[in-house]
């Protein structure tokens, strides 16, 4: 069991804030005497390259929630329906749709949302549902933006349900978990020629997306999946690997071909700052590293594989910037091999490991490397993710964030599916209804993982 402290013992922010420095001096929570619901209603803006500046009419954002739930051909459910309208309820002017794939062999599961010529119309409609939803519950769709995360799940492709891995590189520790060995390597390996289509159909989906409604698209580079994976491919010889110019390669280009066929869209990138190495469970259940030797597979790490490498993280940001893109979602790890740094929790999901430290220090690295960016590229729409941890003392925490200038908005993960309307009572200035605030039991993730309806159980 959870040997940590649990967030609802801590009366106030301040008290969790203590917690912390005992638990590591070097981080910290940001506190404001400030109202959450005066800080949280501020309006902000970025500027994209292409579309220009964009304002959004509070801070809050829920971030791409996927249930597992679309049809075999890719098309939304009334599952999906159910949430989208949910958070279009919710009173985030953010709205940053699910991860939906770019093309069948890439989805990480027979149910994710596909966008291509057969689905785009439902999409579109739902996109125009939920945005009317939003203007008939607030009066009014000023300052609200709508996007959708484009991805290839790459390793942890499951089109059909069982793995059927494209990688961008034979990797040590984790081939074995997708099921790869020595002699199947081979034909799960992405050729240079395989990634030039991918960017093609990446900007074809874009186009779609476009044409669906949405405002700006996320080329998503986090969590494991495939373009992901591209920014550690350190060993990987020719045009899509080695140095960073070259791991960025299909960003750059995706980013070209979308501003030449879709000037009008947006482009934002949620990407993970860092990764660590793979963790398992060891014999009393507690996540380990798999290996003790050198692990030159992270991206944003150290060597070892477990210590964050600022000017590499700080490299990637310039070339975002550089790029034009102005709106960026900092996220960490992966949900397969570290979901201690990606979605700090106090109960894994089924198939994970006890925490190998207490989460709120997972919350805490999230926040600072947001602040990092944030400081470090003071233009740059800033969107922090780890916050569900935090429970009661969420509002505060978020609002210190914003005042104190390390995100321009708090990201509401897996809060947004116990408790969608939390932005718009914390706006209204009411108290949080306490049996809707997620307290990371992970069944969210457990049961989709095991062929049920993703949710919240203990509701």
């Amino acid at each position: 069991m959870p040997r940590f402290r649990k967030i609802p013992g801590y009366a106030t922010p301040a008290a969790l804030a203590e917690y912390l420095t005992e638990l590591s001096p070097a981080l910290s929570l940001p506190l404001t005497s400030q109202p959450s619901q005066a800080v949280l209603a501020t309006d902000w803006s970025f500027h994209d390259a292409s579309r220009g500046r964009i304002t959004l009419g509070n801070r809050f954002t829920i971030l791409p929630m996927e249930g597992w739930d679309g049809s075999p051909d890719g098309a939304p459910t009334e599952l999906v329906r159910r949430r989208w309208l949910r958070f279009a309820e919710s009173g985030a002017k953010l709205l940053w749709f699910e991860a939906t794939a770019v093309r069948h062999d890439g989805r990480a599961n027979p149910r994710q949302l596909v966008l291509n010529a057969s689905t785009v119309d439902a999409i579109r409609h739902l996109r125009q549902e939920a945005v009317a939803q939003h203007q008939a519950k607030f009066g009014s769709q000023d300052g609200l933006l709508t996007g959708l995360q484009l991805t290839h799940s790459g390793r942890w492709c499951r089109p059909d349900g069982k793995p059927a891995p494209r990688i961008v590189y034979s990797h040590p520790w984790l081939d074995s978990r997708v099921g790869l060995d020595d002699t199947t390597v081979p034909a799960a390996l992405l050729s240079d020629a395989d990634i030039d289509q991918l960017v093609e159909d990446y900007i074809t989906a874009a186009v779609h997306a476009r044409d669906a409604g949405f405002e700006f698209v996320d080329l998503k580079h986090c969590h494991g999946y495939f373009a992901h994976e591209l920014l550690s491919a350190y060993t990987r010889p020719g045009r899509y690997g080695g140095t960073l110019n070259n791991r960025l390669h299909f960003l750059q280009q995706v980013i070209s071909g979308v501003r030449q066929r879709c000037p009008e869209l947006a482009i934002a990138v949620r990407f993970s700052a860092f990764d660590f190495q793979p963790f398992q469970a060891g014999p009393d259940g507690v996540g380990v590293p798999t290996t003790d030797s050198a692990y030159p597979y992270a991206f944003g790490a150290t060597d070892s594989g477990l210590a964050l490498d600022w000017p590499e993280i700080e490299a990637f940001v310039a070339q975002l910037e550089k790029l034009g893109v102005g709106l960026v979602c900092v996220s960490a790890g992966s949900p397969y091999y570290t979901p201690h740094i990606q979605r700090p929790a106090f109960y894994p999901p089924s198939d994970g490991y006890q925490p190998p430290e207490d989460p709120l220090l997972g919350v805490a690295r999230l926040l600072d490397i947001s602040r990092r960016i944030k400081q470090r590229f003071p233009t740059l729409g800033v969107v922090g993710t780890g916050l569900t941890y935090l429970q009661q003392h969420l509002p505060a925490i978020a609002a210190g964030c914003v005042q104190q200038n390390w995100m321009d908005s708090p990201g509401l993960g897996r809060i947004s599916l116990s408790y969608p309307n939390l932005p718009e009572d914390v706006l209204a200035g009411r108290k949080l209804a306490r049996k809707l605030i997620c307290r990371t039991f992970s069944d969210c993730t457990t049961a989709p993982r095991n062929g049920l309806r993703s949710g919240c159980y203990p509701l």
